[in-house]
Protein backbone atom coordinates (compact mmCIF):
# COMPACT_ATOMS: atom_id res chain seq x y z
CA UNK A 1 0.00 0.00 0.00
CA UNK A 2 1.18 3.45 -0.36
CA UNK A 3 1.57 5.17 2.94
CA UNK A 4 3.36 9.33 2.67
CA UNK A 5 5.84 8.81 5.73
CA UNK A 6 8.81 11.23 5.85
CA UNK A 7 12.17 10.33 6.45
CA UNK A 8 15.14 13.03 8.12
CA UNK A 9 19.06 13.12 7.85
CA UNK A 10 20.32 16.19 9.99
CA UNK A 11 22.63 18.69 8.28
CA UNK A 12 26.32 17.62 8.67
CA UNK A 13 27.16 21.43 9.32
CA UNK A 14 24.13 22.68 10.97
CA UNK A 15 21.82 19.77 12.42
CA UNK A 16 18.52 20.96 10.34
CA UNK A 17 16.40 18.57 9.14
CA UNK A 18 15.89 17.58 5.84
CA UNK A 19 12.59 15.35 4.05
CA UNK A 20 13.06 12.35 2.32
CA UNK A 21 10.11 11.20 0.46
CA UNK A 22 10.40 7.40 0.83
CA UNK A 23 6.74 6.44 0.04
CA UNK A 24 4.32 8.69 -2.79
CA UNK A 25 3.45 12.09 -1.18
CA UNK A 26 0.26 13.69 -2.06
CA UNK A 27 -0.02 16.96 -4.52
CA UNK A 28 -2.12 20.02 -4.81
CA UNK A 29 -3.78 20.87 -7.71
CA UNK A 30 -3.35 24.83 -8.45
CA UNK A 31 -5.43 26.31 -11.06
CA UNK A 32 -3.80 28.55 -13.30
CA UNK A 33 -5.13 32.77 -13.43
CA UNK A 34 -5.39 33.95 -16.88
CA UNK A 35 -4.75 37.65 -17.83
CA UNK A 36 -7.94 39.71 -17.95
CA UNK A 37 -9.05 41.14 -21.65
CA UNK A 38 -8.99 44.68 -22.47
CA UNK A 39 -12.25 46.31 -22.00
CA UNK A 40 -14.29 46.98 -25.07
CA UNK A 41 -14.71 50.77 -24.73
CA UNK A 42 -11.26 51.31 -24.62
CA UNK A 43 -10.54 49.34 -27.59
CA UNK A 44 -13.18 51.38 -29.40
CA UNK A 45 -11.75 54.65 -28.48
CA UNK A 46 -8.02 53.50 -29.47
CA UNK A 47 -9.73 52.07 -32.76
CA UNK A 48 -11.33 55.46 -33.58
CA UNK A 49 -8.13 57.63 -32.66
CA UNK A 50 -6.19 55.51 -35.39
CA UNK A 51 -8.94 55.62 -37.80
CA UNK A 52 -9.25 59.45 -38.17
CA UNK A 53 -5.67 59.53 -37.53
CA UNK A 54 -5.36 57.25 -40.46
CA UNK A 55 -8.01 58.99 -42.71
CA UNK A 56 -5.88 62.38 -42.15
CA UNK A 57 -2.92 60.82 -43.54
CA UNK A 58 -5.15 59.40 -46.66
CA UNK A 59 -5.83 62.90 -47.93
CA UNK A 60 -1.87 64.30 -47.28
CA UNK A 61 -0.30 61.26 -48.81
CA UNK A 62 -1.21 59.45 -52.07
CA UNK A 63 -0.93 55.71 -50.95
CA UNK A 64 -0.04 54.78 -47.26
CA UNK A 65 3.00 52.12 -47.01
CA UNK A 66 2.82 48.75 -45.31
CA UNK A 67 5.93 49.97 -43.36
CA UNK A 68 3.56 52.96 -41.99
CA UNK A 69 0.68 50.46 -41.54
CA UNK A 70 3.22 48.41 -39.04
CA UNK A 71 4.36 51.76 -37.59
CA UNK A 72 0.96 53.46 -36.69
CA UNK A 73 0.11 49.90 -34.72
CA UNK A 74 2.79 50.12 -32.22
CA UNK A 75 0.86 52.93 -30.06
CA UNK A 76 -1.96 50.51 -30.10
CA UNK A 77 -0.05 47.19 -29.09
CA UNK A 78 1.64 49.84 -26.70
CA UNK A 79 -1.13 50.69 -24.93
CA UNK A 80 -2.60 47.07 -24.73
CA UNK A 81 0.22 45.84 -23.17
CA UNK A 82 0.42 48.77 -20.58
CA UNK A 83 -3.28 47.92 -19.98
CA UNK A 84 -2.94 44.50 -19.75
CA UNK A 85 -0.13 44.91 -17.21
CA UNK A 86 -2.06 47.58 -15.12
CA UNK A 87 -5.29 45.44 -14.59
CA UNK A 88 -3.40 42.33 -13.58
CA UNK A 89 -0.97 44.74 -10.93
CA UNK A 90 -4.21 46.09 -9.90
CA UNK A 91 -5.71 42.60 -9.59
CA UNK A 92 -2.95 41.08 -7.88
CA UNK A 93 -2.93 44.29 -5.50
CA UNK A 94 -6.63 43.45 -4.29
CA UNK A 95 -6.26 40.27 -3.50
CA UNK A 96 -2.99 40.47 -1.32
CA UNK A 97 -5.34 43.21 0.16
CA UNK A 98 -8.69 41.08 0.75
CA UNK A 99 -6.22 38.24 1.91
CA UNK A 100 -4.35 40.98 4.82
CA UNK A 101 -8.24 41.53 6.16
CA UNK A 102 -9.40 38.35 6.42
CA UNK A 103 -6.43 37.53 8.24
CA UNK A 104 -6.44 40.53 10.45
CA UNK A 105 -10.61 40.06 11.12
CA UNK A 106 -9.42 36.01 11.98
CA UNK A 107 -6.54 37.29 14.60
CA UNK A 108 -8.98 39.80 15.80
CA UNK A 109 -11.61 36.98 16.61
CA UNK A 110 -8.87 34.64 17.98
CA UNK A 111 -8.01 37.42 20.71
CA UNK A 112 -11.14 38.44 21.35
CA UNK A 113 -12.00 34.65 21.89
CA UNK A 114 -9.26 33.94 23.70
CA UNK A 115 -9.45 37.00 26.14
CA UNK A 116 -13.07 35.84 27.11
CA UNK A 117 -11.83 32.66 28.52
CA UNK A 118 -8.87 34.03 30.13
CA UNK A 119 -11.48 35.92 32.27
CA UNK A 120 -14.03 33.27 32.50
CA UNK A 121 -10.45 31.05 33.93
CA UNK A 122 -9.55 33.98 35.70
CA UNK A 123 -13.61 34.24 37.49
CA UNK A 124 -13.48 30.89 38.43
CA UNK A 125 -10.15 30.65 40.21
CA UNK A 126 -8.56 28.92 37.57
CA UNK A 127 -5.88 31.04 35.86
CA UNK A 128 -3.02 31.80 38.78
CA UNK A 129 0.03 33.66 38.58
CA UNK A 130 0.12 33.28 34.22
CA UNK A 131 -0.73 29.29 34.87
CA UNK A 132 -3.35 27.22 35.28
CA UNK A 133 -3.72 24.31 38.15
CA UNK A 134 -5.49 21.18 36.24
CA UNK A 135 -4.92 18.44 39.20
CA UNK A 136 -4.24 15.30 37.32
CA UNK A 137 -3.57 16.99 33.65
CA UNK A 138 0.31 18.54 35.08
CA UNK A 139 -0.16 21.88 33.35
CA UNK A 140 3.04 23.93 34.01
CA UNK A 141 1.96 26.94 35.15
CA UNK A 142 4.33 28.85 32.41
CA UNK A 143 4.67 31.97 32.50
CA UNK A 144 5.03 32.30 28.22
CA UNK A 145 1.57 33.72 27.04
CA UNK A 146 2.08 31.38 24.16
CA UNK A 147 2.38 28.62 26.34
CA UNK A 148 -0.67 29.98 28.84
CA UNK A 149 -2.88 29.86 25.40
CA UNK A 150 -2.04 26.63 24.82
CA UNK A 151 -3.04 25.31 28.20
CA UNK A 152 -6.39 26.64 28.30
CA UNK A 153 -6.86 25.51 24.92
CA UNK A 154 -6.10 22.08 25.75
CA UNK A 155 -8.31 21.57 28.81
CA UNK A 156 -10.89 22.89 26.37
CA UNK A 157 -9.72 20.62 23.81
CA UNK A 158 -9.85 17.27 26.62
CA UNK A 159 -13.48 18.68 27.68
CA UNK A 160 -14.71 18.03 24.13
CA UNK A 161 -12.89 15.01 23.71
CA UNK A 162 -14.40 13.58 26.78
CA UNK A 163 -18.30 14.19 25.18
CA UNK A 164 -17.01 12.72 21.65
CA UNK A 165 -16.19 9.58 23.56
CA UNK A 166 -19.33 9.64 25.12
CA UNK A 167 -21.28 10.43 22.09
CA UNK A 168 -19.13 7.53 19.84
CA UNK A 169 -19.72 4.98 22.32
CA UNK A 170 -23.91 5.96 22.14
CA UNK A 171 -23.83 5.63 18.68
CA UNK A 172 -22.06 2.46 18.59
CA UNK A 173 -24.60 0.95 20.86
CA UNK A 174 -27.36 2.47 19.31
CA UNK A 175 -26.65 0.26 15.69
CA UNK A 176 -27.13 3.75 13.98
CA UNK A 177 -26.37 4.22 9.81
CA UNK A 178 -23.00 4.20 8.89
CA UNK A 179 -23.46 7.39 7.27
CA UNK A 180 -24.56 8.80 10.73
CA UNK A 181 -21.61 6.71 12.40
CA UNK A 182 -19.49 8.34 9.70
CA UNK A 183 -20.57 11.83 10.27
CA UNK A 184 -19.09 11.27 14.37
CA UNK A 185 -15.84 9.68 13.36
CA UNK A 186 -15.11 12.31 11.32
CA UNK A 187 -15.69 14.73 13.72
CA UNK A 188 -13.01 12.62 16.12
CA UNK A 189 -10.82 12.71 13.42
CA UNK A 190 -11.06 16.68 13.15
CA UNK A 191 -10.53 17.23 16.81
CA UNK A 192 -7.18 15.07 16.66
CA UNK A 193 -5.96 16.99 13.84
CA UNK A 194 -7.06 20.56 15.96
CA UNK A 195 -4.75 19.23 18.61
CA UNK A 196 -1.88 19.01 15.94
CA UNK A 197 -2.36 22.51 14.96
CA UNK A 198 -2.27 23.84 18.62
CA UNK A 199 0.99 22.54 18.99
CA UNK A 200 1.99 23.45 16.04
CA UNK A 201 1.36 26.82 16.94
CA UNK A 202 2.84 26.78 20.58
CA UNK A 203 6.14 25.03 19.74
CA UNK A 204 7.19 28.24 17.71
CA UNK A 205 6.77 29.44 21.44
CA UNK A 206 8.91 26.91 23.19
CA UNK A 207 9.60 23.90 21.07
CA UNK A 208 11.07 21.93 24.66
CA UNK A 209 7.44 22.57 26.24
CA UNK A 210 5.84 20.65 23.18
CA UNK A 211 9.08 18.25 23.02
CA UNK A 212 8.81 16.94 26.82
CA UNK A 213 5.14 16.95 26.56
CA UNK A 214 4.70 19.18 29.74
CA UNK A 215 1.54 19.40 29.71
CA UNK A 216 0.64 16.34 30.09
CA UNK A 217 0.47 13.58 32.86
CA UNK A 218 3.45 11.73 34.21
CA UNK A 219 2.40 8.19 32.63
CA UNK A 220 1.44 10.05 29.42
CA UNK A 221 5.42 11.78 29.15
CA UNK A 222 6.55 7.96 30.19
CA UNK A 223 5.38 6.86 26.24
CA UNK A 224 5.81 10.25 24.76
CA UNK A 225 8.23 10.15 21.76
CA UNK A 226 8.92 13.64 19.98
CA UNK A 227 6.01 15.28 21.66
CA UNK A 228 3.12 12.11 21.26
CA UNK A 229 2.43 9.06 20.92
CA UNK A 230 4.51 6.71 18.69
CA UNK A 231 2.62 5.58 16.07
CA UNK A 232 3.55 2.23 15.71
CA UNK A 233 3.07 1.40 19.32
CA UNK A 234 -0.25 2.95 19.21
CA UNK A 235 -1.25 0.95 15.85
CA UNK A 236 -0.61 -2.21 18.04
CA UNK A 237 -2.73 -1.07 21.11
CA UNK A 238 -5.70 -0.42 18.91
CA UNK A 239 -5.30 -3.58 16.27
CA UNK A 240 -5.66 -5.53 19.47
CA UNK A 241 -9.36 -3.78 19.79
CA UNK A 242 -10.60 -4.36 16.34
CA UNK A 243 -10.84 -8.07 15.71
CA UNK A 244 -12.00 -9.49 13.40
CA UNK A 245 -9.80 -8.18 10.47
CA UNK A 246 -9.91 -9.41 7.09
CA UNK A 247 -6.57 -10.72 5.51
CA UNK A 248 -6.31 -7.80 2.96
CA UNK A 249 -7.05 -5.68 6.40
CA UNK A 250 -4.32 -7.29 8.35
CA UNK A 251 -1.92 -7.15 5.35
CA UNK A 252 -2.38 -2.71 5.07
CA UNK A 253 -2.29 -2.56 8.52
CA UNK A 254 1.18 -4.66 8.70
CA UNK A 255 2.49 -2.16 5.85
CA UNK A 256 1.19 0.79 7.46
CA UNK A 257 3.12 -0.06 10.84
CA UNK A 258 6.21 -0.94 8.73
CA UNK A 259 6.21 2.68 7.32
CA UNK A 260 5.32 4.00 10.55
CA UNK A 261 8.55 2.28 11.74
CA UNK A 262 11.23 3.44 9.22
CA UNK A 263 9.73 7.30 9.38
CA UNK A 264 10.15 7.07 13.24
CA UNK A 265 13.95 5.49 13.31
CA UNK A 266 14.52 8.05 10.60
CA UNK A 267 13.31 10.64 13.20
CA UNK A 268 15.25 9.41 15.91
CA UNK A 269 18.40 9.52 14.16
CA UNK A 270 17.91 12.83 13.12
CA UNK A 271 17.04 13.77 16.61
CA UNK A 272 20.67 12.14 17.71
CA UNK A 273 22.22 14.23 15.51
CA UNK A 274 21.07 17.46 16.42
CA UNK A 275 21.85 16.61 20.23
CA UNK A 276 25.36 15.67 19.31
CA UNK A 277 25.61 18.65 16.60
CA UNK A 278 24.31 20.97 19.79
CA UNK A 279 26.39 19.73 22.27
CA UNK A 280 29.40 19.89 20.12
CA UNK A 281 28.63 23.19 19.44
CA UNK A 282 28.26 24.51 22.88
CA UNK A 283 31.67 22.54 24.01
CA UNK A 284 33.55 24.21 21.00
CA UNK A 285 36.63 26.45 22.09
CA UNK A 286 38.44 26.71 25.40
CA UNK A 287 36.04 25.77 28.58
CA UNK A 288 36.68 27.62 31.73
CA UNK A 289 37.38 30.95 30.20
CA UNK A 290 33.76 32.49 31.21
CA UNK A 291 32.98 33.71 27.74
CA UNK A 292 30.90 31.36 25.69
CA UNK A 293 28.03 33.78 24.13
CA UNK A 294 29.41 32.74 20.72
CA UNK A 295 28.68 29.64 21.07
CA UNK A 296 25.31 29.28 23.06
CA UNK A 297 24.50 31.73 20.08
CA UNK A 298 24.85 29.25 17.20
CA UNK A 299 23.37 26.16 19.39
CA UNK A 300 20.67 28.52 19.43
CA UNK A 301 20.56 28.61 15.77
CA UNK A 302 20.94 24.90 15.51
CA UNK A 303 17.98 24.27 18.23
CA UNK A 304 15.57 25.94 15.26
CA UNK A 305 15.49 22.79 13.90
CA UNK A 306 13.62 20.91 16.70
CA UNK A 307 10.30 22.72 15.48
CA UNK A 308 10.60 20.89 12.50
CA UNK A 309 11.06 17.33 14.06
CA UNK A 310 8.42 18.43 16.38
CA UNK A 311 6.28 19.14 13.04
CA UNK A 312 7.15 15.84 11.25
CA UNK A 313 6.26 13.87 14.04
CA UNK A 314 2.69 15.00 14.22
CA UNK A 315 2.14 15.06 10.84
CA UNK A 316 3.25 11.35 10.56
CA UNK A 317 0.56 10.93 13.90
CA UNK A 318 -1.55 12.64 11.64
CA UNK A 319 -1.47 10.70 8.40
CA UNK A 320 -1.59 7.01 10.34
CA UNK A 321 -5.30 8.13 11.65
CA UNK A 322 -6.09 8.91 8.29
CA UNK A 323 -4.39 5.67 6.82
CA UNK A 324 -6.32 3.85 9.24
CA UNK A 325 -9.51 5.42 8.83
CA UNK A 326 -8.91 4.44 5.04
CA UNK A 327 -8.10 0.59 6.03
CA UNK A 328 -10.92 -0.36 8.99
CA UNK A 329 -15.03 -0.03 8.11
CA UNK A 330 -16.86 3.14 9.02
CA UNK A 331 -17.74 0.87 12.77
CA UNK A 332 -14.32 -0.20 13.24
CA UNK A 333 -13.40 2.74 13.03
CA UNK A 334 -15.19 4.50 15.67
CA UNK A 335 -14.13 1.64 17.60
CA UNK A 336 -10.70 2.61 16.92
CA UNK A 337 -11.22 6.00 18.22
CA UNK A 338 -13.24 5.08 20.94
CA UNK A 339 -10.10 2.37 21.90
CA UNK A 340 -7.33 5.39 21.28
CA UNK A 341 -9.77 8.20 23.72
CA UNK A 342 -10.36 5.05 26.35
CA UNK A 343 -6.55 4.38 26.73
CA UNK A 344 -5.27 7.89 26.93
CA UNK A 345 -8.12 8.12 29.66
CA UNK A 346 -6.28 5.36 31.51
CA UNK A 347 -2.91 6.27 30.72
CA UNK A 348 -3.97 9.94 32.85
CA UNK A 349 -6.02 7.71 35.62
CA UNK A 350 -2.67 6.18 36.04
CA UNK A 351 -0.93 9.04 36.86
CA UNK A 352 -3.28 10.13 39.26
CA UNK A 353 -3.46 6.83 41.06
CA UNK A 354 0.70 7.11 41.38
CA UNK A 355 0.73 10.21 42.20
CA UNK A 356 -1.93 9.45 45.27
CA UNK A 357 -1.21 6.30 46.63
CA UNK A 358 1.14 5.85 49.92
CA UNK A 359 4.46 5.58 49.70
CA UNK A 360 6.25 2.80 51.55
CA UNK A 361 9.16 3.96 53.79
CA UNK A 362 12.87 3.74 52.99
Amino acid sequence: MDFPSTQFVPSRMMGTCEPIHQIGMWGENFKSIGNPSISASVTVEVDNKLENESETASHEMPAPSYKHDQEASKPFDKIQRRLAQNREAARKSRLRKKAYVQQLESSRLKLIQLEKELEQAREQGLYIGGGLEAGHLGFSGAVNPGIAAFEMEYKHWMQVQNRQLVELRTALNAQISDIELRIVVENGMSHYFELFRMKSTVAKADVFYVMFGTWKTSAERFFSWIGGFRPSELLKVLVAQLDPLTDQQIFEVCNLKQSCQQAEDALSQGMEKLQETVSATLAAGQLGQGTYFPQVAMAMKKLEALVCFVNQADHLRQETLQQMSHILTTRQAARGLLALGEYIQRLQDLSTLWATHPREPA
